[in-house]
């Protein structure tokens, strides 16, 4: 006793035992279940594998990873581990399969808890309050909600062949205002006249921050979670994060209150033409018939039509640009496409909706651009393990990240051989030989090896698993069938002669599109040109029901 009183106090040295006794428990703790989880590169303590994934196309890395690791290994993002999976049929067994357990969300602190303050369906874990929104959302996208939709989406696709034939050189921004104007109109009952709509950009800035506030890294609130309870004065950078939150949610109020406007306006001349079926309409007029069924504030309601809008535009967008590229890169899959839509629609009229189910090569072709270059390149936002469990001996304890590698997946030589070719016959679903369009030099030409049959009826991932699958994926991929079969009917798209095309060169971020890609639009003849215009006017006609967006609708609405 009297020679511990005798040691000299130093608290100095007290503190700094302290903080290395802690860091090396959590070291030991991470080696311990770094060792259990499924194998992976060997993470720095506490950074974890940041410095080894890289800034650009990292899911080119993700997918080398997968070659030396397995089909399912881990990542550590800081002290998170990150379980990512590159085989469709192992992401079907935990995220479909298993989606009592791998359904919720990881924690987001930075976009989730103090942007969103978790109003927004993307981020909020699995439960009640989800369940809420999902079922609300999907109230907009039944089959005979979709039906509603198409007149919509035929009347913007013409409108957009008649814009390519006065500004073809402008088809990127064509592509995102025609994407835009129909989930706009869905979501909100308006359409939007260009892409460069302050109601559009505001849109496109909110999305672009939240991005920005889910790279890994960016801020060390996502690895210390008890930053974020620092006061405002002392820590600016939540100060902002929620100053933007708020324009954004009080954005998303004015436009219900736009659409009650709407409605109101509706009531008061009953003689007008009606107002369009939008998701927004169709939650006000039940949450007035039933208000005990919308338990949400008006914060949390208005951002159910908002996620909408942020799901399906860009991502609809990116994915015709993708399909551009694949076009110029592989120009005879344009001429077999234009010889279907040539013998099934003929050169009288624009293909509809009634052609789709006689157009398999089409069908095929939406499909094979979706697998050879997904928007979501990883995937879209991760799921998490809500219990422990286990995979092939391997332990993944609550609260781990899943991450389904959709590019890796799309790759994956088992299931897809030649993955880096576009091939639209390997979904095509028939004997090509018994579709007299197709010619036998170009059915010899592509190979018909037979990969392992994918476990989704999709045929690939690229709308997601499970419970947290893309509730828009069947208004993407109505509004990609018609696009693409308008675009193909209507115009020769060819390489720019001496242009170099790199089909990897795409932006960064969690959804990507190609980038400097340049090509040539040409109607195919003077008589599609008068289809062209013949259709427009038709069209023209059905969109004034739809009146545009403008910012006048602004005012008074608060």
């Amino acid at each position: 006793m009297d020679y511990i009183h005798s040691l000299p106090s130093n608290p100095a040295l007290g503190l700094s035992c302290c903080v290395v006794f802690i860091l090396l428990a959590i070291v030991v703790h991470d080696v311990y279940l770094w060792r259990r989880l499924p194998p992976g590169p060997s993470p720095i303590p506490l950074v974890g594998n940041k410095f080894q994934i890289p800034s650009k196309h990292p899911w080119i890395k993700f997918e080398e990873w997968s070659k030396i690791y397995g089909p399912i290994y881990t990542i550590w993002l800081g002290r998170r581990p990150t379980v990512v999976i590159s085989d469709p049929s192992i992401a079907s067994e935990l995220l479909e399969k298993r989606s009592t357990k791998y359904s919720t969300r990881p924690r987001f602190v930075t976009m989730g808890e103090i942007y969103w303050d978790m109003a927004s369906i993307l981020v909020q874990p699995y439960g009640k309050e989800w369940l809420i929104r999902r079922r609300l959302l999907h109230s907009a996208l039944t089959p005979r909600a979709l039906e509603n939709y198409k007149p919509l989406q035929e009347a913007e696709s013409s409108r957009l062949c008649y814009q390519l034939l006065k500004g073809a050189h402008e088809w990127e921004a064509l592509f995102d205002r025609l994407a835009s104007s129909i989930v706009f109109a869905v979501s909100y009952g308006h359409r939007v006249d260009s892409a460069q709509s302050p109601v559009i950009k505001q849109r496109l800035e909110f999305m672009q921050y939240a991005s920005s506030l889910n790279v890994p890294g960016a801020y060390l609130v996502e690895s210390f979670p008890m930053l974020k309870h620092l006061p405002d004065c002392i820590a600016p950078w939540k100060a902002e994060i929620k100053r933007r939150g708020r324009l954004e949610a009080e954005a998303n109020m004015t436009l219900v209150r736009v659409v009650r406007q709407d409605m109101e306006s509706a009531k008061e001349s009953p003689g007008a033409e009606p107002l369009f079926n939008s998701l927004t309409k169709q939650l006000l007029e039940t949450r007035d018939s039933n208000p005990e069924a919308f338990p949400l504030t008006e914060r949390d309601f208005s951002y159910i039509p908002a996620s909408l809008f942020g799901a399906g535009s860009d991502t609809t967008s990116s994915t015709l640009c993708s399909a551009m590229l694949a076009i110029v890169t592989n120009a005879r899959t344009m001429e077999v496409a234009q010889l279907e839509l040539d013998s099934v629609v003929g050169r009288d009229r624009l293909p509809t909706f009634e052609d789709i189910p006689n157009l398999p090569y089409l069908r095929a072709f939406s499909k094979e651009v979706l697998r050879w270059r997904p928007v979501a390149v990883l995937g879209g936002t991760p799921h998490a393990c809500s219990e422990d469990d286990y995979y092939r001996g391997y332990y993944i304890p609550q609260g781990t990240v899943m991450l389904g590698n959709s590019w890796a997946i799309n790759m994956n030589l088992k299931y897809y051989p030649n993955p880096d070719q576009f091939n639209p016959l390997r979904f095509v679903g028939v004997d090509p030989h018994l579709l007299p369009y197709l010619p036998k030099e170009y059915i010899a030409s592509t190979g018909q090896e037979e990969g392992s049959t994918h476990p989704s009826k999709l045929g690939h991932s690229s709308f997601g698993w499970g419970r947290r699958i893309c509730p828009g994926a069947d208004l993407a991929t109505n509004t990609l069938l018609i696009t693409l079969s308008r675009l193909l009917w209507c115009f020769d798209i060819r390489p720019i002669p001496g242009q170099t095309y790199d089909t990897l060169d795409y932006t960064n971020g969690f959804n990507i599109r190609p980038r400097n890609l340049h090509l040539s639009l040409q109607v195919r003849s003077d008589q599609h040109r008068q289809v062209i215009e013949r259709e427009y006017e038709v069209a023209t006609k059905f969109l004034e029901r739809l009146s545009p967006f403008d910012e006048s609708m602004l005012r008074g609405t608060s």
